[in-house]
C-alpha cells in the first residue's frame, strides 16, 4: 500500500480572479424561471442552442464550414458554410441527399473511440486548393465541388469504405476497406489497392484498439505532402488474447470475438511501411529489435523525402522522436528522447517548419508541458514557453510573420486561452479575450482562426478572428435571448463558487460548489459530490458542459453539488498528476475526503447526507470512496466503472500501474474487489450491457462479490448501451433512476 495523503487544510481559499468572473456573469443570467425536468435535459432543440461541430476554415481562409444539427432533431447533422467576406450562410449539403444505411461494425467501433454520435453527415475533409470537399456517409464517399456546386458519389467499389480522406493536393481519395488501403485517382476514376494481404488477423492502414482509445491516433496511414507515397501501419493481432465479448441487447445476445489487449498481456505486433504510388512498392521502416512497443505518432517532413515516427516503450517511460530518409528506411536516427520514472504523456504538438530545418516539440521535461524549438539534428535552438503552468496544444505556426500560436493555462488553470510567442523566442502575448474556454481552429494557409468559446454562463459561441485576436465576424453568436431554447429555464440557472483546498503535500486542490435554488443559508442541504478523478480530465473549469444539466436539475430539487479535481487530474503538471503512479484510488480518495471535510465545515451542509456520483473512472472513484470511506459518504452512484484493472487495456492501465507482473500489490490495492467487505449500504450501480470499452464484466464481478457477502445494493443495466449511455430514452430513464435513488437515500 502506498502512503495515504491526508489534507491538512480544511478552510477554502477563494480563487479571486474566477470569483470576480462569476460575479460578473451572475448579473447576466436573465431568463424565465421555468423548472427543469429530466425529460427536457436532452430533448430537441438542444438546451445549448445552436452549437455547430466539426468547425473548419477552408485552407485559403475564405469559407467557414461546419455541421449543424436540426431544430427538430439535434442528433442529425447537415453541412453548412459561411462566406467570410459577406457573412452569408447557406446549407452546403443536405444529409437527406446522401445514401443512408447501416454502419459496419468496424466503423461503429471507430466512432465509439472518436466519441462521435449522431446521424447524417458526421465528418468531411477540405481539398488543399479549397475548391472541393470529401464527405464519407454510411460507407460511401461523395465529392463536393464548390466550383460547380455538384455532389457526386465516387466509384469506390463494393464494401464499406472507412477512414477516407483527400490527398494533400486533392488528386486522390484514399480509404480503408476490408483491412486494406485503397486510392482512387480522381482524374480517371482508377481504383488501386495498395495493400492486398489484409484480412483476418492482419490489418493494413488501420489503428489498433489502444491507438484509437488511448493514444488519440484514429488512423493507420499518412500521405506524403507531394502525394508520391503513403506511410501506413500493418498490425498483426495473432498474439493478442482472443475473448468472446457478450453484447446484451433487449432481443438477444450478440457474441463478438475480439482481440483485446488486457494489461500485462500481448499487444499487437506493429510494422511501419511506405508504399510508393507509382509502382506500389512497399518498403519497411526499421523499428528496432524490440517488437513489444507502441507507435503513437507518424509525421512526414515537408520535403516528402523524410518520415518521422514516435517510438514508445511498453512501459511508457521512454518516448523517442525518430527520423528516417526514404532512401534509408533501415537506419532511423533519434532526434529527441523523453524519459520519466513514471510515464511520458503523449501529445499532438510536433510541427516541422518549412522555411528552416527545424521543428517545434512539446515536452514536460521540467514538470509542465512547454514548447521547444529543435533543429533537424536534435539540438535545442530555443525554448519558447516556460513557467509553472501548462501549454494545452500547439495551434498554428505562422512562419512568414514569425509567430507560434498555442492554447494554455498561463493565467488560470480553470480557463483556456489562446496565446502567441515569437518563433525566435520572446514575450508571450494573449490573443483571445473573455473569461472561459477558447478552442481555436486555424485556416491551413492563413493566420485567421475560429474561436469556439464557452463559459459557465455562455453556451458555445463561434466567432472569426484575425491574427491579433480581433473579431471579424460571428459564425454563431448563440445569444441567450427570448428565442433561445435555454431562455425559459435560465432564470434558475446557477453559477458555482470556486475555491482551493490544500493537500498534505502542499499542492492545491481546486473545487467548485453549486448552491440550491432557492438557497437559504439557515437551512441544511444534502450534497451530491460529482466526481471523475482520473488522469487527463478536469471538471473544475469555467466552461459550458452538457454534463452539468443534471447538476442544475439537482440544484432545483434542493441539493448542493460539489466537484473537486483531486491529484492525478489534468493541466497541473507532472508532480500533481503522477502522485497516482503504481496505485490508483488512494490519493484520489483522500483528496475527495478532504473535500467532504470542507463541506462539513459549512453551516448549510447536512453532513449526514452526502453522496458521491461518477461515471467511468468516476464510477470507479464512487465505489472506492464508498467502500474505503463509508463514514464520509452515505450513498454512491457508480456508472460503468473499472473494478479490476487487470480487465482494462494495456496502454492505459500500464501507464499508471505498470505491468501486473511487476506491480501485483499495486493492482490488488487498486482493485475495488478487496474492499467489498467494508461496504455498508447505499450503493446504486449501472452499466451499458454492450459496453466495449469498460466491459460489463467489471460490474458483474462486483455484483457477485456483493451478493456473496450478503450485501444489499441496487443495480440498473441497459441492454444495447455502450460506454457513453447515448440516446434520449436511455438518458431519461437513467437520470430519473438516479434522482429517485438520491431522494430515497438523502432526504
Amino acid at each position: 500500500m502506498t502512503k495515504n495523503w491526508i489534507t491538512s487544510a480544511l478552510t477554502a481559499i477563494p480563487l479571486l480572479l474566477t470569483s470576480q468572473v462569476c460575479m460578473k456573469q451572475a448579473n447576466a443570467l436573465e431568463g424565465n424561471k421555468t423548472p427543469l425536468t429530466i425529460e427536457r435535459l436532452y430533448a430537441s432543440p438542444a438546451l445549448a442552442g445552436s452549437s455547430p461541430r466539426e468547425l473548419k476554415l477552408s485552407p485559403d481562409g475564405k469559407h467557414v464550414t461546419y455541421l449543424a444539427s436540426r431544430a427538430d432533431n439535434q442528433y442529425r447533422y447537415d453541412l453548412w458554410q459561411m462566406d467570410v467576406a459577406s457573412g452569408e450562410r447557406s446549407i452546403l449539403v443536405d444529409a437527406d441527399k446522401l445514401a443512408g444505411g447501416e454502419l459496419s461494425d468496424e466503423e461503429k467501433a471507430r466512432r465509439e473511440r472518436q466519441r462521435i454520435y449522431g446521424e447524417g453527415i458526421m465528418e468531411y475533409f477540405w481539398a488543399d486548393d479549397s475548391r472541393a470537399l470529401l464527405i464519407p456517409a454510411a460507407g460511401k464517399l461523395y465529392y463536393v465541388s464548390l466550383v460547380t456546386g455538384k455532389v457526386e458519389p465516387l466509384a469506390t467499389g463494393e464494401g464499406f469504405a472507412t477512414d477516407a480522406r483527400l490527398s494533400p493536393k486533392g488528386h486522390y481519395v484514399s480509404f480503408v476497406r476490408e483491412q486494406n488501403l485503397y486510392v482512387l485517382n480522381l482524374a480517371d476514376n482508377k481504383l488501386t489497392a495498395l495493400t492486398t494481404d489484409g484480412g483476418g488477423l492482419i490489418k493494413n492502414a488501420m489503428a489498433e484498439f489502444v491507438a484509437q482509445e488511448e493514444m488519440d491516433r484514429m488512423t493507420g496511414y499518412w500521405w506524403a505532402p507531394d502525394e508520391s507515397a503513403i506511410a501506413f501501419t500493418r498490425i498483426d493481432e495473432s498474439g493478442v488474447e482472443s475473448v468472446t465479448r457478450n453484447e446484451i441487447y433487449a432481443d438477444g445476445i450478440k457474441l463478438t470475438e475480439q482481440r483485446y489487449p488486457y494489461a500485462g498481456k500481448n499487444n499487437v505486433e506493429i510494422a511501419l511501411g511506405v508504399v510508393t504510388l507509382a509502382d506500389k512498392r512497399i518498403d519497411w521502416v526499421d523499428l528496432g529489435a524490440d517488437k513489444d512497443i507502441y507507435l503513437p505518432r507518424v509525421d512526414w517532413l515537408p520535403d516528402s523525402r523524410h518520415l518521422s515516427f514516435q517510438w514508445q516503450s511498453r512501459d511508457q517511460q521512454a518516448l523517442d522522436l525518430r527520423l528516417v530518409a526514404l532512401s534509408g528506411l533501415g537506419n532511423p536516427r533519434t532526434l529527441v528522447q523523453e524519459r520519466s520514472d513514471a510515464w511520458v504523456n503523449l501529445n499532438q504538438d510536433l510541427h516541422f517548419l518549412k522555411k528552416q530545418p527545424a521543428f517545434i516539440w512539446a515536452s514536460e521535461r521540467d514538470g509542465f508541458k512547454h514548447l521547444y524549438l529543435f533543429d533537424l539534428e536534435g539540438k535545442l535552438k530555443q525554448r519558447l514557453t516556460r513557467g509553472d503552468w501548462a501549454v494545452d496544444a500547439l495551434e498554428y505556426v505562422d512562419e512568414a510573420s514569425g509567430w507560434v500560436y498555442f492554447s494554455g493555462r498561463k493565467d488560470t488553470v480553470i480557463e483556456k486561452q489562446l496565446y502567441r510567442v515569437p518563433l525566435a523566442g520572446g514575450e508571450i502575448e494573449n490573443v483571445s479575450q473573455g473569461s472561459g474556454m477558447h478552442d481555436a481552429v486555424f485556416a491551413e494557409n492563413k493566420p485567421v482562426y475560429l474561436d469556439y468559446f464557452s463559459s459557465l454562463s455562455q453556451p458555445p459561441q463561434i466567432s472569426l478572428h484575425d491574427a491579433l485576436g480581433r473579431q471579424l465576424a460571428w459564425v454563431e453568436q448563440n445569444r441567450l435571448d427570448e428565442r433561445h431554447p435555454l431562455y425559459p429555464y435560465f432564470g434558475l440557472w446557477q453559477l458555482p463558487e470556486f475555491g482551493e483546498l490544500k493537500a498534505e503535500d502542499g499542492q492545491s486542490l481546486n473545487y467548485r460548489l453549486f448552491k440550491p435554488v432557492p438557497f437559504d443559508a439557515k437551512k441544511k442541504y444534502p450534497v451530491v459530490v460529482r466526481v471523475y478523478g482520473g488522469p487527463h480530465a478536469q471538471l473544475v473549469t469555467n466552461s459550458w458542459s452538457e454534463h452539468d444539466y443534471f447538476s442544475q436539475y439537482l440544484l432545483q430539487q434542493g441539493y448542493l453539488v460539489f466537484q473537486l479535481d483531486n491529484r492525478g487530474s489534468a493541466h497541473r503538471g507532472t508532480r500533481f498528476e503522477q502522485v497516482i503512479y503504481k496505485q490508483l484510488g488512494a490519493a484520489e480518495v483522500e483528496d475527495q475526503k478532504a473535500g467532504v471535510d470542507h463541506l462539513r465545515s459549512l453551516a448549510f451542509v447536512d453532513a449526514d447526507n452526502i453522496a458521491i456520483y461518477g461515471h467511468s473512472y468516476g464510477g470507479y472513484m464512487a465505489l472506492m470512496s464508498l467502500f474505503k470511506a463509508p463514514d464520509y459518504f452515505k450513498a454512491a452512484i457508480s456508472g460503468a466503472p473499472v473494478t479490476d484493472w487487470r480487465l482494462y487495456d494495456s496502454h492505459y492501465t500500464e501507464r499508471y500501474l505498470a505491468n501486473p507482473a511487476h506491480n501485483a500489490k499495486g493492482y490488488e490495492a487498486s482493485s475495488v474487489l478487496p474492499y467489498v467487505k467494508d461496504y455498508r449500504a447505499g450503493l446504486l450501480m449501472y452499466h451499458g450491457m454492450a459496453d466495449d470499452n469498460v466491459l460489463f464484466e467489471n460490474s458483474t464481478r462486483v455484483y457477485k462479490a456483493l451478493q456473496d457477502e450478503g450485501k444489499l445494493f441496487e443495480m440498473v443495466n441497459y441492454p444495447g448501451s455502450k460506454h457513453s449511455m447515448r440516446g434520449e430514452a436511455v438518458r431519461n430513464h437513467l437520470y430519473r433512476t438516479l434522482s429517485d435513488f438520491l431522494d430515497r437515500k438523502l432526504k
